[in-house]
């Protein structure tokens, strides 16, 4: 999935001729800290509330506003990835998105981020979640599916996640199987450490309904 992919429909940039209080008040309705500045498709920056803040003139135009993340941006066919590692740096509510001539086509929102990511995880998707715990050296990709596999079942995500100054580290699998016993069983007998096991009724569920209160929070 890549960046023109995930465009929300609900920003409307900034003109810079428009005031930082104007910017504000969208911000506000918007539930956003931050808002594009375009004018005739070319992207001037990123604003932020803090920008405007500091800079405490509300009547002054946005373009005047020195811009803390001018450089604040993804290129269209940039991975969801490369999305999710710029806004998580520069700890944005929302990323623009150019094309290769630098010309604005949208903006990426928490949101919208949101609700590919809950595909991204087959939340919607019945089985059931394992967690393996191990050393990196030890992790390979192809036994770990050859596991599942031979248990006539099939990966429909996972994630890694690492820990600092650390060698361990969990692998976490979305499997199409409600009964994992059977897995875990083989995983067992192959010496895997199983930190933890879920079924289609509680850790699915649970991430369910904590992405649906994160919708809801968004106001989605």
């Amino acid at each position: 999935m890549i960046a023109r992919q995930l465009i929300s429909e609900t920003i409307t940039p900034m003109r810079s001729s428009e005031t930082g209080a104007g910017a504000l008040g969208i911000m506000d309705e918007l539930r956003v800290s931050h808002l594009p500045i375009v004018d005739d498709e070319e992207f001037r920056g990123l604003i932020s509330d803090t920008d405007i803040l500091t800079f405490n003139n509300f009547a002054e135009t946005v373009g005047s506003h020195p811009l803390s993340l001018s450089n604040a941006y993804v290129i269209e066919n940039q991975h969801i990835y490369d999305v999710i590692r710029i806004i998580d740096a520069m700890k944005l509510t929302l990323l623009p998105v150019l094309d290769e001539n630098k010309h604005y086509l949208g903006s990426i929102t928490l949101a919208s981020l949101s609700h590919h990511l809950s595909g991204l995880m087959a939340l919607n998707n019945p089985g059931g979640i394992i967690i393996l715990e191990l050393n990196d050296k030890d992790y390979v990709l192809t036994e770990i599916a050859q596991i599942v596999e031979s248990n006539d079942a099939k990966i429909l995500g996972m994630y890694i996640t690492t820990f600092p100054d650390s060698t361990r580290m969990e692998v976490t699998l979305k499997v199409n199987k409600i009964d994992v016993g059977p897995i875990l069983q083989t995983f067992t007998r192959y010496n895997y450490s199983i930190k933890a096991s879920f079924s289609e009724d509680t850790y699915t569920e649970s991430l369910q309904e904590r992405y649906n209160s994160l919708m809801n929070y968004l106001n989605i």
